[in-house]
């Protein structure tokens, strides 16, 4: 739903709202926010709120830390799992210099500037986001553990599913935050769960994933138990993914009804992800341990499409015309959604631009290649192979910064190293 700043305002006094959160993220989508009282909206919303970006992963360096946050009237949220007698609301918001003029290095507004670039072309860009998540129990100090709450699999019912009851608080807790889930589930691992999403635009798609993680959090955290979003959390069990469901409208009409048609603007589309997605693969999968998930059950590893094909990177869904679309199945939840929707916008507007060619589907299960197959270009096997490929991407430093390729990709450096050095294989698990 749309708000303006007035609506906001009112919306503040007439349900008595308490706090004002308002958050951003930092170039790996980590949420942060600033609370503000409510005397000071309309403040935020004329002046912006100011804040340290030095202290902030992959921002300014202190000589000029000042940057400022605007709220987005339109993202005006209540946060259900906060205390009822002190209501909070939610505003992302844009991030400015002082001078007014857009923060680069804003990954919300990079995908602003993607969407823009779609509309300007004459398409609309619809994305249905579908995430995974492990619930683990906690111990008597409610610190996690890696005991999965069930043992439970693929749409199971109670009682192996225990999860049941926790999807269903975090599905109506994000109806009340304006967010529309479509199906919940439990999933193949042990306490492993999946939530679907109505498909709207790239950045409410984004904004509503980030939603959708400090909700799941919250409200495991509140039953005692710990969600976790890492890709793969148990290493002999099925990772997480956060499948990218995309249909691409022009003038009122779904082209990927066409993606059987070579020239078609969906196949070139997909053509030009499939031509792209190594160099990406690093924003996508971000953590070393997000090379675990990659080419294990039902992950995918080698870079081909095909039509309900699971095994795929890129899959076409059986679908009335309506919601025909593909399915990108790289990406995991660890995945800053704002880099990855823009990435994968920009890839795909190039590729029908250049009027790239989609090879033909590949029909058998990637998990058993056949020779042929076996000739398949690779995703990157391993962060450090994929950093690499992004630092010499001329496609990824013709869309994003070149301060926050060079950040991202020292920072991600430095994980590499640790980890490569570290004993603990799970050196994320309770971070994500």
């Amino acid at each position: 739903m749309a708000y303006t700043q007035k609506e906001v305002i009112e919306y503040v006094k007439e349900n008595d709202v308490k706090f004002i959160c308002l958050a951003f993220c930092d170039i790996f989508g980590t949420q942060k926010n600033i609370s503000i009282m409510p005397d000071e909206l309309s403040v935020a919303f004329q002046n912006g709120i100011s804040f340290d970006a030095s202290a902030i992963r992959g921002f300014t360096s202190v000589e000029k830390s000042d940057l400022f946050l605007f709220p987005d009237p339109n993202t005006l949220c209540t946060l259900p799992w906060k205390s009822q007698f002190e209501r909070v609301i939610r505003l992302f918001c844009d991030i400015k210099n002082p001078d007014g003029t857009a923060y680069i290095g804003d990954s919300r507004y990079l995908l602003k500037q993607a969407m823009d670039r779609a509309e300007k072309a004459g398409y609309i860009c619809q994305i249905g986001p579908e995430c995974e998540f492990y619930l683990f129990k906690t111990d008597e100090d409610a610190n996690p553990t890696d005991v999965p709450y069930d043992n439970g699999g693929y749409f199971d019912i109670a009682p192996l599913d225990k999860c049941e009851n926790i999807r269903r608080e975090i599905c109506i807790c994000l109806e009340e935050m304006g967010i529309f889930p479509e199906t919940s589930h439990h999933e193949q691992g042990p306490g492993q769960n999946e939530v679907d999403f109505r498909y709207g635009s790239p950045l409410t798609a984004a904004d509503n994933m980030i939603s959708f993680k400090s909700a799941v959090k919250a409200i495991a955290s509140r039953n005692g138990l710990f969600a976790s979003f890492m890709p793969k959390p148990l290493f002999q069990k099925s990772g997480s993914g956060f499948h990218v469901n995309l249909s691409l409208l022009k003038d009122g009409k779904n082209l990927f009804t066409d993606i059987g048609q070579s020239d078609s603007a969906s196949a070139h589309f997909m053509a030009g992800v499939l031509d792209k997605i190594a160099d990406m693969t690093a924003t996508l999968n971000p953590l070393v341990n997000s090379y675990a998930r990659l080419g294990d059950s039902e992950a995918p590893m080698a870079i081909s499409w095909s039509h309900q094909n699971r095994s795929q990177l890129i899959r076409i869904p059986a679908a009335i015309d309506s919601l025909a679309r593909m399915e990108l199945r790289s990406p995991d939840p660890t995945a800053n959604p704002y880099l990855v929707l823009a990435l994968i916008i920009h890839a795909g507007l190039d590729g029908i631009e250049q009027g790239l060619v989609l090879p033909a589907p590949i029909s058998e299960n990637i998990y058993t290649l056949s020779e042929t197959g076996k000739r398949l270009p690779m995703l990157p096997s391993n962060l450090n192979q994929a950093l690499s490929l992004m630092e010499n991407s001329a496609f990824i430093k013709q869309y994003l910064p070149a301060q926050t390729i060079q950040k991202y990709i020292a920072l991600k450096r430095a994980e590499w190293e640790e980890a490569k050095n570290s004993t603990d294989s799970q050196m994320y698990f309770t971070l994500q």
